[in-house]
């Protein structure tokens, strides 16, 4: 594994290693701190967008690690606007060990790791978010012991989220239910992707515009939200399609008893989730935002060391 972009490119055998790994850090952290794996190597962190959890757990890993990181947003680096994507790889190439990228164009991540001559790891981009798909695993293992003949219902807008959380449930032995609203799926080319993954690792895909449907007999209910970045024009427009998706009281009883909430943040608390719900005894998405950190250090881990 060179760089780290999307799950759908990973094989499972270094998704599971990774899982593992991330399990042994965050108790070697707990235990008195982690190793310097990573001492003196320095992660380029470019932002086209904002950030909160994706900034901070990739700066505090790799200070934990024994590393650093520099963080670029675009007023340092313009990707393809002020400098080629190309020129920019090659100039971070000779500078950091490793670039982590959160941009818009998922082109842009590709590019940069066609032509950097370090690893490369996808923050986010609008078609896929694989870091965070990896923290959502942790934590529903964390949680329940296991991953094998669990369901996840997605719940809201086909996003590059919810393409992330297919290819990790299909790599690790999760049914995956999806509601979405008509017009709002995932891409086609990611239902057939996801699908072929599917029939290999042997899991049920469902695909659904109902969401009681989808969470019926779930045992982790993932929503995130429904106005991503860039579509703040549709604010009005979705709001009002998606308000039977919101993940409230009534539609958790239609999950398992012991089914816990997730959500990947930032959360518009009324609209997808509720705050009964965002804050009762089944969420665990604070504990999930924790886990970007200890994911993240374990691709940093089998990138950079």
């Amino acid at each position: 594994m060179k760089h780290f972009l999307d799950l759908a490119s990973v094989s499972t055998a270094e998704l599971e290693h990774l899982l593992k790994l991330a399990v042994h850090l965050k108790l070697e952290l707990q235990s008195g701190g982690n190793r310097p794996v990573l001492q003196n190597k320095i992660l380029g962190m470019v932002f086209q967008k904002p950030s909160l959890r994706t900034r901070v757990s990739f700066e505090v890993g790799m200070k934990q690690l024994g590393g650093d990181a520099i963080m670029l947003g675009p007023q340092e680096i313009g990707l393809g606007k002020r400098e080629s994507i190309a020129d920019v790889a090659r100039v971070l190439s000779g500078y950091v060990n490793g670039i982590m990228a959160r941009v818009f164009e998922h082109q842009h991540v590709t590019e940069l790791a066609k032509y950097a001559s370090v690893p490369v790891i996808n923050g986010l981009s609008d078609d896929t978010h694989p870091c965070q798909a990896m923290a959502d695993v942790l934590t529903i293992y964390e949680r329940f012991g296991r991953l094998n003949g669990l369901k996840i219902a997605y719940i809201g807008d086909g996003n590059n989220v919810a393409t992330s959380l297919l290819y990790a449930a299909t790599h690790f032995g999760l049914d995956f239910a999806i509601a979405t609203p008509e017009g709002y799926e995932l891409p086609a080319r990611v239902r057939e992707k996801g699908a072929a993954l599917a029939a290999r690792s042997g899991v049920d895909v469902e695909w659904s515009t109902h969401a009681e449907q989808a969470v019926r007999g779930a045992h982790v209910v993932y929503t995130d939200t429904w106005v991503s970045m860039g579509q703040e024009e549709e604010t009005a427009e979705r709001r009002e399609t998606f308000a039977p998706y919101q993940v409230n009281k009534d539609l958790m009883a239609q999950a398992d008893p012991d089914a816990i909430i997730l959500h990947c943040l930032p959360a518009h608390r009324g609209d997808e989730i509720t705050d009964e719900v965002a804050d009762g005894p089944q969420s665990m998405i604070f504990q999930q935002a924790e886990n970007r950190l200890h994911a993240q250090k374990a691709i940093l881990v089998k990138l950079l060391s």
